[in-house]
């Protein structure tokens, strides 16, 4: 197909399949001639799976560009690709206090809640990870908005969270490029999916609530 059905197919104009091509987001199609290309379905597929990291997922075109990257590199241990793709997801950067460092002005270890909460929870991560700190940033958050998250209701939140991760890790196929797709794809596609759930759940346990009262 020409870039024009291409665009037709996937309802993206043609100046941004011009884009993702410059961009390498979109593989070359086989040339035909100098100014013409033939592309087939890996393209569309491509096309909808760039779509889909940048309008579902909220992945920046950059961000996107990682992903392809990982998932296109062969040979790689699913738990290494884990990784990638958490880093990937990170804020750019992010990075954990080091608890040992000294507070500028009063002499003390700094100290992370977020960071002594996961040690206390018996979590074997990296005590580095990035997403340490983002924990710690939106519990001070809900500190300031008064939310009034505990250590106790963080647990409550990570029993029904690691069942989560459960799920997620059990749906990792066996072969490597099929392990590679399902954990990058469903570390950035499933956390929409998880926040629509959420909200589907809090108004199905409120109205069973005011129903039993």
């Amino acid at each position: 197909m020409r870039l024009a059905e291409l665009s037709e197919r996937t309802g993206v104009a043609v100046a941004t399949l011009k884009y993702y091509r410059r961009e390498e987001l979109l593989h070359p199609g086989t040339t035909l001639s100098r100014t013409q290309a033939d592309y087939d379905e890996t393209h569309v597929e491509r096309v909808r799976l760039v779509r889909a990291l940048s309008e579902v997922g909220g992945l920046s075109l950059a961000k996107v560009a990682k992903v392809l990257e990982i998932i296109t590199t062969s040979g790689q241990d699913w738990m290494a690709v884990l990784e990638a793709a958490q880093r990937t997801l990170a804020p750019e950067g992010a990075a954990i206090p080091d608890p040992t460092a000294a507070t500028p002005g009063d002499g003390a270890p700094h100290t992370s809640r977020a960071l002594a909460w996961v040690q206390s929870r018996g979590w074997q991560v990296d005590l580095q990870d990035p997403f340490i700190d983002e924990l710690e940033r939106a519990w001070q958050a809900c500190d300031h908005a008064a939310i009034g998250l505990t250590p106790t209701s963080l647990d409550r939140y990570a029993d029904h969270v690691e069942g989560i991760a459960q799920v997620d890790v059990d749906s990792v196929p066996a072969d490597p490029e099929g392990a590679v797709r399902q954990v990058i794809l469903g570390t950035v596609l499933i956390d929409p999916v998880l926040v629509a759930l959420r909200r589907l759940a809090q108004q199905h346990v409120s109205v069973s609530r005011a129903q039993s009262s």
